[in-house]
């Protein structure tokens, strides 16, 4: 899955237990310009430094893969729990950029022989 917003704030590393660290992502998701949206991101282990070079105000798209899992506390309720795990990070165009994917351009096809032998 990918989303495109505006990087509102990347935390330092936090080095959760002794095999495991993590770092969050907060990016601003403007869907609805009236009721922007915050969404968290999680980069764990490696990919904590996808997040070195992404500064506040950035415009970017992130990656991730959406995560759940049930916890059952001590009472035996259970709590279902989301997480979105970026995996890669593109910058896009800066604050202005146009967000547009680029492609090739266009074949011209006014110049090609009209001897073909195409069924059709």
């Amino acid at each position: 899955m990918e989303v495109k917003g505006k990087v509102y704030e990347v935390s330092a590393t936090q080095q959760v237990t002794e095999s495991l660290k993590k770092r969050e992502l907060i990016l601003e998701y403007i869907e609805n310009p009236q009721y922007p949206e915050y969404l968290k991101f999680e980069a764990i282990q490696d990919r904590c430094n996808l997040l070195d070079n992404v500064k506040v105000g950035d415009d970017i798209e992130v990656f991730f893969n959406l995560r759940g899992r049930p916890w059952t506390d001590k009472t035996g309720k259970k709590t279902y729990f989301n997480s979105l795990q970026l995996w890669k990070i593109n910058a896009l165009g800066g604050a202005g950029g146009s967000s547009a994917p680029e492609y090739a351009a266009p074949a011209d096809i006014s110049s090609a022989p009209d001897d073909d032998d195409l069924p059709f």
